[in-house]
């Protein structure tokens, strides 16, 4: 596949999968359009007019040609500068790897990653959060992630894998796009009546099991095991977490467990303020999931992957089959 081709692969699954539907996605794009257009000339040449195609701001090429044929990539978590290395000092021992995938951005990506948060509105309001109370709690929140990034030395990789003319792209909210899809029609069909059994559940897909082998499974923190789970959330896709202010609501509307990746100890307090139960899935084991769906198509497409940087490789077939599993480096029994 092209590199281009594997850039548009994975804005395709991400908008497929998208909390908001086809239809929101065009509505936020079609909002996207009316800010670049209402933006001062001063500041219009320094907008990506990609926003304008792609919904998703941390999903971009860095380096490499997007015509260039990719015939094998290395793909990880967090693929920073030793990551870049690695790719090049693997190229040196005769490896054929033809560009570098992370999911967590860098660069553009990275700086702008404040944009994708919206969508975390519009899941909210699809629980019962009044959409304009839900959209007041995640600008207020992106205003504060955009303060927090402006420090980040964002392009320290990208000017690694350029001086060593490695391709390089992320795709990011794509992948945590379709573990939100997968595990929210996961618990739609089993229905867990009780915390454990959201535990349990969590534990009988493969990337959450070879995480609990490792000591980072699924945690379910103060909640007692045999306590009703109540209506499940999953909080797995829109840039970072979001504000504490949407805890209150999502209980109002019925909310009983949130499932996540991670969570701070302020918005734990927050839920446990409200009455919610919260189950932290784990973090490296859930990017490993949407990641490895997003994977599995470019390898139906013909480009092998070599996994690295926390990525728990499991490889599904088109039918969501498990077919194989690369665990990487387990404890010694």
């Amino acid at each position: 596949m092209k590199l281009r081709e594997i850039y548009e692969t994975a804005v395709r699954m991400g908008i497929a999968a998208d909390p908001r539907g086809k239809a929101g996605v065009d509505d936020f794009l079609e909002r996207q359009k009316r800010r670049f257009e209402a933006a001062p000339d001063h500041l219009k040449e320094f907008a990506d007019p990609e926003s304008l195609r792609n919904p998703y701001d941390d999903t971009r090429i860095y380096v490499g040609d997007p015509d260039l044929e990719v015939k094998t990539l290395l793909g990880g978590i967090d693929m920073n500068t030793g990551e870049v290395l690695l790719a090049d000092r693997l190229r040196e021992k005769g490896a054929a790897i033809d560009a570098i995938y992370t999911h967590h951005p860098e660069g553009w990506g990275l700086t702008r990653l404040d944009s994708v948060m919206e969508v975390q509105a519009d899941i909210w309001a699809a629980m019962g959060v009044p959409i304009q109370a839900g959209e007041k709690f995640i600008t207020e929140r992106m205003d504060e992630v955009r303060r927090r990034l402006m420090p980040l030395n964002f392009d320290q990789a990208i000017d690694a894998a350029r001086l060593l003319d490695v391709p390089f792209f992320s795709a990011h909210t794509p992948t945590d796009n379709l573990v939100y899809d997968y595990l929210t029609r996961y618990f739609a069909k089993r229905e867990p009546k009780l915390i454990e059994d959201v535990q349990v559940a969590l534990l009988e897909i493969p990337e959450y099991r070879i995480a609990a082998r490792k000591g980072a499974g699924p945690y379910i923190g103060k909640s007692r095991p045999g306590a009703r789970a109540g209506r499940v959330l999953v909080d797995m896709t829109g840039g970072t977490e979001g504000p504490k202010k949407a805890l209150e609501k999502l209980a109002d509307a019925g909310v009983g467990t949130l499932v996540g990746m991670h969570m701070s100890e302020e918005l734990r307090d927050a839920a446990e303020e409200h009455d919610i139960h919260v189950v932290i899935a784990g973090h490296m084991s859930s990017d490993s999931l949407g990641i490895n769906l997003f994977l599995d198509e470019l390898e139906r497409g013909g480009v092998a992957t070599v996994a690295t940087s926390g990525l728990i490789r499991v490889h599904r077939n088109a039918k969501g089959k498990v077919v194989k599993e690369e665990p990487g480096a387990l404890p010694a029994l």
